[in-house]
């Protein structure tokens, strides 16, 4: 039975009815086939029940779901294999929480680069639980650079907590690392696209979030701050995270509402967890889609578009 999150506990119910009904259709010769349908018609119906109506704390716990593909999972379906990755920022060491190489889809390269959560606890360790360093940054900069060296598209992937907040962090320039990422990113020459696959917090998704066009996925969020943290400073505890969710307009509707990102990627029903196949092919939809816009621009008129975006945010009128 796959993992269930605490507000999908109706549906977690039927699953267990829909188990054991196949257990006796197994253990005798009982024909089950009706009250089989009929469960999984119930399920499918409670869960489009549940997510139509998810609140921002709701998407939040849903972004973090153990089971949700991370950006290694996206990249090997959308280039079928064909992705060399690429290591190191030639300055201090390769950083793991942070990805990135050549891969194709299609016939067309890109240059694709994202966080990586771990898919178990010893791989979680491995990957630093997607909170790159600086020397993240500075290899996600340097195959930026690379990609806009060969002409080819950026794709990002981002999916993290926020940069690591270590000391060892502070002092190689975790703040220096981040800001250079913002001002290269904002002047390079080739199309930018910025997917938030999972969740977006703070300057560590910013740092390779500067693009023409930044997606979500419509169960990710993307905010300053975690819902957490927010109620931590606000309120000296974490008792009040939903308000803060809640406050924060961290959705992928309320990011769009406030022109902050360029679109929303569906998901299915139950959110990229259930059908990562489905997923997968709204990505790859959504980045061929926007590429094919963006090569109808010039590289001046690209970098120019990006700087005027970024720099109107927030504007009032």
């Amino acid at each position: 039975m796959p993992v269930l999150l605490e507000f999908e506990e109706p549906i977690g119910e039927l699953m267990e009815q829909l188990e054991k009904a196949k257990e006796i259709a197994e253990k005798s010769e009982v024909d089950v086939t009706k009250p089989v349908k009929d469960l999984e018609k119930k399920i499918a119906e409670k869960r489009a029940e549940i997510y139509k109506s998810l609140t921002p704390w709701q998407r939040v716990q849903v972004s973090r779901h153990p089971e949700r593909p991370y950006t290694l999972s996206y990249i090997e379906y959308l280039t079928k294999g064909r992705f060399i990755e690429l290591h190191g920022d030639r300055t201090v060491k390769d950083d793991k929480a942070m990805v990135g190489g050549f891969g194709d889809i299609d016939g067309q390269t890109f240059m694709f680069i994202g966080q990586q959560k771990g898919v178990n606890t010893k791989m979680r360790q491995f990957r630093n639980f997607g909170m790159p360093n600086p020397e993240g940054y500075r290899k996600a900069l340097r195959l930026m650079k690379l990609a806009e060296k060969f002409e080819k598209p950026v794709v990002t992937f981002i999916d993290t907590p926020g940069a690591f907040p270590g000391l060892e962090a502070e002092e190689r320039g975790q703040g220096e690392a981040i800001a250079r990422n913002l001002y290269e990113m904002a002047k390079l020459k080739v199309p930018i696209i910025c997917i938030i696959i999972g969740e977006g917090a703070s300057g560590g998704a910013l740092g390779i979030g500067v693009g023409d066009k930044v997606l979500m996925l419509e169960n990710s969020w993307y905010s300053v701050i975690s819902p957490e943290n927010c109620s931590t400073i606000l309120w000296r505890n974490w008792d009040h995270k939903i308000e803060a969710a809640e406050a924060l307009k961290l959705t992928s509707k309320d990011m769009h509402k406030n022109k902050l990102i360029d679109g929303v990627v569906r998901e299915p029903v139950g959110g990229a967890h259930i059908d990562p196949e489905t997923t997968f092919e709204n990505v790859k939809v959504a980045i061929l889609k926007n590429l094919e816009i963006l090569n109808k621009l010039t590289p001046e008129k690209r970098v120019e578009k990006r700087i005027k975006k970024f720099a109107s945010m927030g504007e009032t009128h």
